[in-house]
């Protein structure tokens, strides 16, 4: 190649030139899904990579209709299981050939706009990760085909817009409650979360709902506003310093490990009680402070990862819908209950 040619933007005719193959071969290395030898996709990338060659993606999104590029909506940061799914699906996402656009959503403003600058990306799906995307949101966003799939991830959703990707809370709770029984607790309040239609409402009414097939007694609960380990501190320190201690509880059964920790320590440095002697704590989730040995909480761990694959198969066209909403994980049982 001559030197004055390095001076100007380098094309995929370039590449071809020093790989020794076509134009087509160089277009078809950069798809992950391409069918391409090996070794033409070595040479392919060496040259590219000589020459600093790298697609034109936007140009590539106009002609075949997809970007490779997928929006990750988060609306709650402070989750510590939220950083735990944006770290899985990007890492599983990028293996499988798509980037990732992130977008801190703080409120329901802020969900619609970004749903809007997904479309004006040609994303190939917006991901919404988070508890604030109300029913009228994914609605209006299905309507007016504001994105090409409308993914929910960790959430269940009736909207015929969406897709749901999330573990069976049902049968997950169920095994929560079911331990919870075998164990000879018989005062648990269960701690919610925003009470928003979604997965986390369905975990709460699954607890209420087993406990009184098993105990044909009703269960106190109390919300917590946000997913905050600070926020629950305050809510079960208000709830428990409300009752009489005749009437307080033996188990705190939390929607999640937020919440639960939130729990534990409010229990321990409000009230100077132990975890579980004087009242147990559950959460869900797993996330990696559940370990803690200041925690070692029993929980729910969620299958991420297959979760994360199953979304890839959803972009990639491949997928069966019912299962998507039925992914299995395991009941982690741990010193706090």
């Amino acid at each position: 190649m001559k030197p004055d040619k390095l001076r100007e933007s380098i094309t995929a005719n370039d590449v071809a030139e020093l790989a020794g193959v076509s134009r087509w071969t160089v277009n078809r290395a950069f798809k992950t899904d391409a069918s391409i030898s090996s070794e033409s996709r070595r040479k392919v990338l060496e040259a590219a990579n000589q020459l600093g060659y790298t697609p034109d993606l936007i140009a590539a999104s106009l002609a075949s209709d997809r970007s490779n590029l997928v929006s990750l909506l988060i609306d709650d940061f402070s989750n510590p299981h939220k950083l735990v799914m944006m770290e899985r699906l990007t890492r599983i996402l990028r293996h499988s050939g798509w980037g990732t656009l992130l977008v801190n959503t703080l409120d329901a403003d802020d969900a619609a706009l970004a749903l809007v600058n997904a479309r004006q990306h040609r994303v190939d799906a917006a991901v919404l990760i988070g508890s604030q995307f109300s029913e009228s949101i994914l609605a209006a966003a299905g309507g007016a085909r504001q994105v090409k799939k409308l993914i929910l991830f960790a959430r269940y959703s009736a909207d015929p817009g969406t897709i749901s990707v999330c573990c069976d809370d049902e049968a997950a709770m169920e095994s929560i409650a079911d331990h919870v029984i075998s164990r000879g607790y018989c005062r648990p309040v269960f701690v919610a979360g925003p009470q928003t239609q979604s997965a986390h409402v369905m975990r709460k009414e699954t607890f209420l709902k087993r406990w009184q097939e098993a105990r044909g007694e009703q269960v106190a609960f109390t919300v917590v506003e946000t997913y905050d380990p600070q926020i629950a501190y305050r809510q079960v320190t208000r709830y428990l310093s409300g009752l009489n201690r005749s009437e307080w509880p033996d188990i705190l059964v939390c929607e999640n490990d937020a919440l639960a920790m939130g729990a534990v320590d409010a229990i321990r440095y409000e009230f100077g009680l132990h975890v579980p002697d004087d009242i147990a704590v559950t959460g869900f989730d797993d996330t990696p402070v559940a370990a803690n040995p200041n925690y070692r909480l029993t929980t729910y761990r969620q299958p991420i990862t297959a979760m994360a694959e199953g979304l890839v198969g959803v972009l990639k066209g491949e997928y069966d819908a019912d299962s998507l909403s039925h992914f299995v994980g395991r009941l982690v049982v741990r010193e706090s209950a």
